[in-house]
């Protein structure tokens, strides 16, 4: 029989209505495609349903340029014949689509190789209720609002300079989707979420110098993102201060890496400690457990229940129930981030991260930016990354990168051609402070990020 996982009740349901197939319907279809799996000869089998849609509008130059909308819908079916597996997709939802579906994943598994780590999650750590985390804030946005919005935050941006030459538009994007994941464990729960954005790019022009920068705002509640004209205004401002940029010569600095782009060092971390890395060996930070990996002073916390959260889930893509762990105490690895195939290929127990982490934070320091410049003293201010030069089996890392010098703890000129090298592992544990200056647009949140002794190599 199964364990139907709800969430806390509300006074009125804000998705009702709004997709093209509701809960109940969702929900009957994963339930039908379990029962079929069953019927034709499945031990076992996880199914998910979906349906969304999305909605952007991007401006150039005060005229509009793109009217986008779409609707998605999708359906997915895994099943086991003992240890053997197999899956099959689909966007069709009629019921001979679904049956052939489910018989499509059958025929696979029956010529897979066995595999005793395949397998559905042990039952008694799946989630069995679903608490309300406010993930879901519907935006009402007519075309001819949205395309004002936009308007109103590339004009803001244009207005900010006369050096602000040109324009790659203002883009304002809303996403909905609801979805349910079950399985034949007596799993089934689901519920909708949103995802909405503002961006804007612009180009500042100075006798020859051309610089082009941007800024963005994302949030569950489009109630919270930021002010379109502010928006622009920062976009133009981190801009301008780009032109009659300079190179450096190579030498071996500290380097703070701004807040927008130092969540990247987050998810090379989470990549090293993630179950798929850690069984095939190919991770710099194999065997770590227990080991110290960063300066003493970082802490990080995965936490999946933040009200809003753009990583929180009461229960991840397998089911599983999420909680609250420590990944590291005071510079120790105290966690990984398991699904339960690459747990039982471990010798050890799913973390709830299947799909990933969840809200991942960096405990932030006492410092704020301007203070960070100054404990820095002279160095290097990245605010953009070129490249994708991380080696996740070594850890050597090597990127492009633009940004300031910084003399006595003050900006002086900017910077670009250039490229930052070190190594993960000696990154990691020369953090010299983190700070306070926490910039919310993902899901992994820390503020900027001081590392000593890198190389930058330039001309």
């Amino acid at each position: 029989m199964n364990t139907l996982v709800t969430s806390a009740l509300r006074p009125f349901d804000p998705a009702q209505g709004r997709f093209s197939h509701s809960a109940d319907n969702l929900r009957n279809i994963a339930q039908d495609m379990l029962d079929y799996a069953k019927q034709r000869g499945a031990s076992a089998a996880a199914a998910e349903v979906s349906v969304g849609f999305g909605q952007s509008v991007t401006v150039r130059q005060g005229e509009v340029e793109t009217i986008e909308y779409n609707r998605d819908k999708g359906l997915s079916i895994t099943t086991y014949l003992g240890q053997q597996r197999g899956n099959a997709s689909t966007s069709d939802f009629s019921p001979q689509a679904v049956r052939d579906t489910v018989d499509a994943a059958l025929s696979i598994a029956r010529y897979t190789a066995k595999d005793d780590c395949s397998g559905l999650p042990d039952a008694d750590r799946l989630a069995r209720d679903c608490p309300d985390m406010d993930l879901y804030h519907p935006w009402d946005l007519p075309v001819d609002a949205a395309i004002e919005l936009a308007k109103q935050c590339e004009q803001a941006a244009l207005d900010t300079d006369a050096r602000i030459s040109n324009s790659e538009g203002a883009t304002v994007n809303l996403h909905e989707a609801q979805f349910i994941t079950a399985n034949s464990l007596g799993f089934i729960g689901g519920f909708p979420t949103s995802r909405h954005s503002l961006s804007c790019a612009v180009i500042a022009g100075q006798d020859d110098a051309m610089e082009r920068d941007y800024w963005y705002a994302v949030a569950r509640d489009a109630r919270e993102l930021m002010d379109a004209r502010q928006l622009g205004r920062i976009a133009a401002e981190r801009t301008v201060r780009r032109l009659n940029a300079r190179q450096l010569k190579t030498m071996q600095v500290p380097v703070l890496f701004e807040a927008p782009i130092s969540s990247g060092l987050l998810g090379s971390f989470v990549g090293a400690v993630s179950g798929g890395s850690l069984y095939r060996k190919s991770t710099f930070l194999l065997d770590q457990m227990d080991q110290q990996i960063f300066a003493p002073h970082i802490n990080i916390v995965d936490v999946p229940d933040i009200r809003k959260g753009l990583g929180s889930s009461p229960f991840d893509d397998e089911g599983v129930q999420t909680q609250r762990r420590v990944i590291v105490e005071n510079g120790v690895l105290r966690g990984y981030f398991l699904g339960s195939y690459s747990a039982r290929k471990l010798g050890l127990h799913t973390t709830g991260n299947a799909g990933g982490s969840h809200n991942l934070i960096l405990q932030s320091g006492e410092l704020d930016f301007a203070g960070l410049l100054k404990q820095m003293g002279r160095g290097l201010l990245v605010t953009e990354l070129l490249g994708q030069g991380v080696n996740a089996v070594t850890g050597d890392y090597s990127r492009g990168a633009a940004g300031f010098w910084v003399e006595h703890g003050e900006i002086q000129y900017p910077v670009q051609e250039i490229t930052i090298a070190g190594n993960l592992k000696d990154m990691f544990r020369n953090i010299v402070a983190v700070g306070n200056d926490v910039l919310v647009q993902g899901s992994k949140q820390c503020g900027s990020i001081l590392v000593e002794g890198m190389t930058v190599a330039g001309r």
